[in-house]
């Protein structure tokens, strides 16, 4: 039977908005938010008093989703412990929880605020994004109650999860996440029983979501990206910087370079706690990003990415991470390689001793091949190259396999690792590859003064990072940060 004609235009009208709705392009925003964060205590504190602390915190970010709206944004992304801060103990953060209920409920708690109980955070939040026509991202906390046929129920009688949110236009809550690797501090949450793997469809393409410490595991963040296949990550974190390549806007536009997509990272801004740098990144770079460790300002980022970053032209290539160093014999052998430590990891290192040539430098299974040709070499800069194949086991257990050149802090070559800000030394051209045993391969340019290099710097197929600009600016360091999750 053929459909009646007011039918098949009713549908060719709901196609026809459907195509409007989707696009090739979004704006997206983060937004880095110096948190109000209350008085240290192991007492909890009246529920009046946390809304209160929290709705402090909130009016800051109401202002700047009314600014990313205006600025025509579809999605914005705020940090995670930005509503209500952090040193908590499990009993003190429980006035600032809610129960977070599962997303197919479809609730809107703009509009029915009182469905699943209390819930004034959510329904603030829920009404942000309706009043404001925006995807709304947002970090609080989740509890749900227990009992003692559940053997894993905490002696409280509670589980406590730290939680992303998520909400639509309308304000209906779309997404919910319980973090999955809980930094050591964190011992006011609960770890969820299984990782999740949280999606949602939007018109401008499959969003996945997971909070600041998950980057460095293989779940939830690789695979929403290999077996679920999300265009953007969003990215709530409470970021501490650790140079030299753990700082947060070269490590997250690294990790949306070695993985093929979108990264919205919204960071806490606390320069005592050394926490700033957000950004949106593309996989082939920065499209924007802030790095502020001089105020205690917040800072709203805005930027244009495309919908479906692996259909882009632009799109990064397949890479061998291993192919040119393993087809070449080592460089030439420096006799004097020592030891040195970087973020409590024993590195390898070799000094570059001349103004240009070939280094190799290995560890276990890594060889790291460095061709290179300094512009000028400063008298007072020492530059090294280094290897680190091995577990890292300070906060967590992650196998890691690192090759970077980097300038040391001083001509001291024990000095060689510590955090260094600024450097004067220009290069005419750097080539760094690795023997990598991994596929996730995360590539990292570090210029004077905390700066990214987007544009300047290309991975070819066969591994190799090099320099696209002659000279480059100042380095500070230029690293393959490779995560071989099977030897975790």
């Amino acid at each position: 039977m053929l459909p009646s004609q007011p039918l098949l235009q009713a549908g060719l009208c709901a196609l026809t908005v459907l195509q409007a709705l989707a696009s090739d392009t979004f704006i997206a925003a983060v937004y880095e938010h110096a948190v109000i964060v209350p008085d240290p205590t192991d007492e909890p504190v009246s529920p009046k008093d946390a809304l209160a602390l929290m709705n402090k915190n909130m009016d800051v970010l109401e202002g700047a989703i009314k600014e990313a709206a205006q600025q025509g944004a579809h999605i914005i992304v705020t940090p995670e412990d930005g509503i209500y801060g952090w040193k908590f103990t499990r009993e003190s953060i429980y006035p600032y929880l809610e129960d977070i209920p599962d997303p197919v409920e479809n609730w809107i708690p703009c509009t029915d605020p009182s469905r699943f109980g209390s819930a004034p955070v959510q329904e603030r939040l829920s009404c942000m994004a309706r009043n404001n026509s925006i995807y709304v991202v947002a970090n609080i906390g989740d509890k749900k109650l227990c009992n003692s046929s559940d053997p894993g129920c905490p002696s409280d009688g509670r589980y406590q999860y730290n939680t992303d949110v998520v909400f639509d236009p309308e304000g209906k809550l779309v997404a919910r996440y319980h973090k999955y690797n809980l930094f050591m501090i964190e011992t006011q949450f609960n770890y969820p029983k299984e990782p999740e793997a949280v999606t949602f469809e939007t018109p401008f393409g499959k969003f996945g979501i997971f909070t600041c410490f998950d980057i460095l595991f293989h779940e939830p963040a690789v695979v929403l990206v290999s077996k679920m296949q999300v265009d953007t990550v969003l990215f709530p974190t409470a970021w501490m910087n650790v140079l030299p390549f753990l700082t947060a806007i070269e490590f997250h536009s690294a990790w949306a370079v070695g993985m093929g997509v979108n990264f919205l990272a919204a960071n806490t801004h606390n320069t005592s706690l050394a926490m700033t740098g957000s950004g949106i990144y593309a996989p082939d770079g920065a499209r924007t990003y802030s790095y502020n460790m001089k105020t205690e300002d917040g800072h709203l980022l805005v930027a244009e990415l495309d919908a479906h970053p692996r259909l882009s032209p632009a799109s990064p290539h397949a890479v061998s991470w291993s192919s040119y160093a393993l087809s070449v014999e080592r460089f030439s052998q420096n006799d004097h390689d020592f030891t040195g430590i970087i973020f409590h990891d024993q590195f390898t290192f070799t000094e570059l001793t001349k103004p240009g040539g070939n280094l190799t430098v290995c560890q276990k299974d890594l060889c790291c091949h460095l061709s290179y040709k300094m512009a000028r070499k400063q008298d007072d800069e020492v530059y090294v190259l280094g290897a680190f194949d091995g577990l890292h086991v300070l906060e967590g257990q992650y196998y890691l396999q690192i090759c970077t050149l980097l300038k040391c802090k001083s001509t001291d070559l024990d000095t060689c690792g510590q955090p260094v800000e600024t450097a004067q030394t220009k290069f005419e051209m750097f080539s760094l590859s690795g023997t990598f045993g991994t596929n996730y391969v995360f590539p990292e340019v570090l210029y004077s003064g905390v700066q990214l290099a987007p544009g300047e710097f290309e991975v070819l197929k066969d591994g190799r990072l090099i320099s696209k600009t002659k000279p480059t600016k100042p380095v500070i360091t230029v690293t393959l940060f490779g995560r071989w999750y099977e030897k975790d």
